[in-house]
C-alpha cells in the first residue's frame, strides 16, 4: 500500500472522498495518459516530490509515457497539440487557482476536448492538488523511485 493511502487514512472521511473521486474519474472521459499528464504538470507546479515520484512511476509503467514526455509534462507543454492543450489548461488552472481566461478555455475547447473532459481536467487538478498538499503537510515518506521537483530544488 503506498504511503499516500496510509497518510490519507488518518481521516477516514478524506480517504473515502479521495477514493470515491479517484475511482469515478478513472471511469470518466479522459484516458489514463491524459490523467497522468495532468498529475505530473500540477505536481511540478505545486512542488510535491511524493506525487512527482508516484506519477512518474505510474506514467512510465502504466500509462506508458516515455522520459521525454514526462519531462515535457512537468514543463507544462507537449509536442502533441491535443495533449499540449490539456496540460497547458491544467497548468493554468493550477497557477491561476481556477481563474482561467476565455482564451485559455477556448484553446482547450478548440483542441477537441468536450465539456465533460474539460470538467474532468478541472477535477484532476483538484484531486492532484489535494494529494500534493496532504503529502507536503504530512511530509509523506516517498515509496517510489524519488523524483525531485525543480521548485523544491
Amino acid at each position: 500500500m503506498p504511503n499516500l493511502f496510509r497518510t490519507v487514512a488518518n481521516s477516514p472521511a478524506t480517504l473515502e472522498g479521495y477514493l470515491g473521486l479517484n475511482g469515478a474519474l478513472a471511469k470518466g472521459a479522459l484516458d489514463g495518459k491524459t490523467r497522468e499528464r495532468v498529475a505530473l504538470a500540477v505536481s511540478e507546479i505545486n512542488g510535491c516530490n511524493y506525487c512527482l515520484s508516484a506519477h512518474t512511476y505510474i506514467g512510465k509503467n502504466l500509462a506508458k509515457l516515455d522520459d521525454a514526455e514526462i519531462t515535457a509534462n512537468r514543463n507544462g507543454a507537449l509536442n502533441d497539440p491535443k495533449a499540449d492543450a490539456a496540460v497547458r489548461f491544467a497548468a493554468s488552472i493550477a497557477h491561476e487557482r481556477g481563474h482561467v481566461s476565455d482564451t485559455q478555455f477556448a484553446a482547450v475547447k478548440n483542441a477537441g476536448f468536450s465539456d465533460a473532459e474539460i470538467i474532468e481536467i478541472v477535477a484532476h487538478v483538484a484531486l492532484t492538488t489535494l494529494t500534493n498538499h496532504v503529502n507536503e503537510v504530512a511530509k509523506t515518506v516517498i515509496d517510489f523511485p524519488v523524483v525531485q521537483s525543480r521548485k523544491a530544488a
